[in-house]
């Protein structure tokens, strides 16, 4: 799945970085605690969140996360946008609610990775 795939399944916005919309996604995680984001997020996932600050794209980055979904039309502050183009990570907005996102992603494919 492509971050553009995500986009048109969630009604999405592009927020930040649409030159990245063909990169592959291949997991995805939804949570608003960024300690589970460390603990078990693999590489090339989409980090589903309603969690609006800096913090979220230091965590994707070091995780090596391909995008990001603000659920619940939630939309970052410029200085969180200008964090996610300096680290070019996609970053999208839906109005959807986390659990409706994640269900919507799951059925269309998109699993949440092994368990440790």
């Amino acid at each position: 799945m492509t971050v553009n795939d995500i986009k048109e399944l969630l009604d999405a916005k592009v927020l930040c970085c649409e030159e990245f919309l063909s990169n592959e996604v291949h997991t995805a995680c939804g949570s608003d605690m960024m300690s589970d984001v460390l603990a078990f997020v693999k590489d090339q996932s989409v980090l589903i969140t309603g969690l609006c600050n800096p913090q979220v794209i230091r965590t994707a980055e070091m995780m090596d996360i391909t995008c990001i979904v603000f659920v619940r039309g939630k939309v970052p502050d410029e200085m969180t946008l200008q964090l996610a183009k300096e680290r070019n990570m996609p970053v999208l907005s839906t109005a959807r609610k986390m659990f409706e996102a994640c269900g919507i992603l799951y059925t269309n494919g998109l699993s949440g990775g092994k368990e440790n």
